[in-house]
């Protein structure tokens, strides 16, 4: 997974969320790296952790979470060191975020020019008209026209509010951007007009991208490298095309399956059996055991390690690991879940 020349290096991030049963860790040692250029994805179902990853790399995680350990590099500083002045800096002027919900993290009272205004004057020293008229540039960027920096986000559509969130999160020229579902909610038509806006920006202005989405099929369309999370964990990571034609994960493998390809003879889809593990209760071995159908004895006792199973094609599977192992039957025929 490493890159030559990384924009962002995560180095075994660990965040915990504290319960009244204890701390239960949300993203247990994941690492990744992201070139200078690259979109990298975050895929997987929700509640597997992408955006709380998300939030630990941009320091906006807030309790009941808490980074327990691990190192989030830009270029060469740990991101979790940062304090003060230092950590303003960071954030929107070297890593922005584009939200979940456009229409959230747009504030309803105030106009456009007031929102864009915040950003460029909590971190610059830029006049209000030096603002204004950067506000102005930051919306011919995304295709909107500059008289609409009057009007409030209710008086534009979904995937104009989308369009307005990614402008602000240019703002500072940041060198990286982090997307979280940034096309949730928009329909297809909307979405592809969206994704070819942000491909079109970042050939521009050349910034890195962190993609998370829970959609393989358009992850695997935007995308450069991928890296799938199941249960906290990167459980695969490989060039986006490898995911799609070569899965290597039983867990990839459901989520390729489980949409339908335009190209491809019609035929019948499948889910993945059973719901996301309780992490509250992870058993000893694989975290993926009681919902794979390729389970053998040692996915029940070892845990898993991601493995360069080929180069560049890294995979958190017994299957390739302990490939020398026969499945047991025993194990076919206990009662799996779902």
């Amino acid at each position: 997974m490493a890159s030559e020349d990384p924009q962002l290096a995560v180095r075994n991030l660990c965040v915990d969320y504290v319960t009244d049963v204890g701390p239960v860790r949300a993203v247990d040692n994941v690492s990744f790296e992201i070139g200078r250029g690259e979109i990298f994805g975050l895929a997987g179902e929700s509640g597997c952790g992408k955006s709380t990853v998300a939030f630990a790399v941009t320091r906006l995680t807030k309790p009941p979470a808490t980074i327990a350990g691990g190192e989030v590099l830009l270029g060469g500083e740990n991101v979790l060191d940062f304090t003060g002045r230092r950590l303003q800096q960071y954030r929107w002027g070297e890593v922005s975020m584009v939200f979940q919900s456009a229409m959230n993290a747009l504030n309803p009272v105030l106009n456009l020019e007031e929102q864009f205004r915040d950003v460029l004057q909590t971190h610059t020293r830029l006049t209000r008209r030096q603002a204004r008229l950067r506000a102005q540039e930051l919306l011919e960027l995304v295709d909107i026209h500059p008289n609409r920096l009057r009007d409030y986000p209710h008086q534009f559509s979904g995937g104009m509010r989308q369009r307005l969130v990614i402008a602000i999160a240019l703002a500072l020229n940041p060198k990286l951007i982090i997307m979280d579902e940034p096309t949730t909610a928009l329909d297809v038509v909307v979405q592809r007009e969206i994704l070819q806006k942000i491909h079109a920006l970042k050939e521009e202005f050349g910034f890195s991208i962190l993609f998370i989405t829970h959609d393989l099929s358009l992850m695997v369309e935007f995308t450069d490298r991928i890296g799938v999370m199941y249960a906290g964990q990167i459980i695969e990571s490989a060039p986006s095309l490898a995911v799609l034609e070569k899965p290597l994960h039983p867990y990839t493998e459901g989520l390729r399956n489980s949409f339908p390809s335009l190209t491809a003879p019609k035929q019948r889809l499948t889910g993945i059996p059973g719901s996301p593990l309780n992490l509250r209760e992870v058993p000893p071995g694989c975290r993926f055991q009681a919902r794979c159908p390729q389970a053998f004895d040692a996915c029940f006792r070892e845990p898993t390690v991601l493995a360069d199973v080929e180069p560049g094609h890294y995979s958190r599977c017994h299957l390739h690991t302990r490939a020398h192992e026969q499945p047991s039957p025993e194990i076919f025929q206990r009662e799996r879940v779902g």
